[in-house]
């Protein structure tokens, strides 16, 4: 699973255009399923593998999803 955090809406959509481009051109891969491409408040791209979420502002601390896995590696990376 993967967690990503865009500042305003435009910036959520960036960032899944981003995922979903290099995610083509390095693997061949399409997401499988995707929701939440319309509010831009929190996006899942499903790779079946690999599930990112892009959450808007504070939606990714509401619904706190890095606590799910307690005995998960966790591997932070900042702007």
């Amino acid at each position: 699973m993967i967690l990503c955090t865009g500042k305003a809406k435009r910036q959520v959509e960036a960032i899944t255009e981003s995922i979903i481009e290099i995610g083509y051109q390095k693997a061949g891969q399409k997401p499988w399923k995707q929701e939440g491409c319309n509010d831009k408040e929190w996006v899942i791209l499903d790779y079946v593998d690999i599930v990112v979420h892009v959450f808007h502002g504070d939606k990714r601390d509401f619904y706190t999803l890095d606590t799910l896995w307690g005995d998960a590696v966790i591997t932070r990376i900042s702007d």
